[in-house]
């Protein structure tokens, strides 16, 4: 497939990739990829996030804490506790204001990852008090928030709807309707491996219902790659499989798909 593929929403800083992290981005551009959103998820990832992004000219960051982060130590596996609980103690203002240095780097384009996880044993008041501080945060610095939504729709729905900040929300797991007043708001809806699953019919509806302007596709690297690899590590230039199943649910050309969506990626981050 031709057209080109902007990842907006990787994680190569992650352990999975640490045997050939360099080999592996060295080769990306050479399969289509031109553009990636490496996203953090805490202070401890930040620089590693960083150091990649000003090492390729075609990578850019997203710097948050993700409500993950606030898991604690009891709950967390062998990796222990992220840098929010294990040196801030859960106190994630303290956090973010030792992130905000970061923001001043050219190369971070967004705020995030960050949101509502409901699946994992995180206080909700916690969780909603941080992802409204990110949110004002990226109004405060007019840049684009990267939204992780998991089994919390309402909540960050409702909070998208008050605050009114651009970005996107990631790997998308809503119904069509929702797609729908989200991208009227002016968000971007991102779609991944997961949406290529036997199962992912609401994806699929939302991919139907949507404008393909208000569509961008993404990884979440190294995890949920698409079918017919799925269960393999993840990396951006699968992305073409993707841009294939949504050309087919909306009767175009896969390579309209890369094409519009990479238009898309620039046009959140600013690029």
């Amino acid at each position: 497939m031709t057209g080109p593929i902007f990842d907006t929403h990787a994680h190569y800083s992650s352990r999975a990739f640490d045997a050939d992290r360099f080999a592996l981005l060295d080769s990306l551009p050479g399969k289509g990829v031109v553009g990636v959103c490496e996203q953090a998820t805490h202070s401890g990832d930040a620089p590693r996030v960083l150091e990649l992004a000003h090492r390729y000219p075609w990578v850019v960051a997203a710097i948050g804490i993700h409500p993950e982060s606030l898991l604690p130590a009891a709950d967390c596996g062998e990796d222990g506790p992220a840098p929010t609980v294990s040196v801030y103690g859960g106190d994630w203002a303290a956090e973010m204001q030792a992130l905000t240095p970061y923001y001043d780097d050219p190369k971070v384009v967004a705020v995030g990852e960050c949101g509502l996880d409901y699946h994992w044993p995180v206080p909700k008041d916690a969780q909603l008090a941080l992802f409204e501080a990110e949110i004002r945060l990226a109004l405060e610095l007019d840049k684009p928030i990267i939204v992780h939504d998991r089994q919390a729709h309402a909540d960050v729905y409702a909070l998208l709807k008050k605050y009114r900040p651009k970005g996107i929300v990631h790997c998308y797991s809503g119904s069509a309707e929702d797609a729908v007043q989200l991208a009227a708001q002016g968000l971007y809806i991102g779609f991944g491996g997961a949406c290529t699953f036997n199962g992912a019919k609401r994806a699929a509806k939302a991919i139907e219902a949507l404008p393909l302007d208000a569509i961008v596709l993404e990884t979440d690297c190294p995890y949920m790659a698409p079918e017919p690899v799925r269960g393999t590590r993840c990396d951006s230039s699968l992305i073409r499989y993707v841009g294939a199943y949504i050309a087919q649910r909306k009767a175009l050309e896969p390579e309209e798909v890369l094409r519009t969506t990479d238009a898309n990626a620039r046009r959140v981050f600013g690029l």
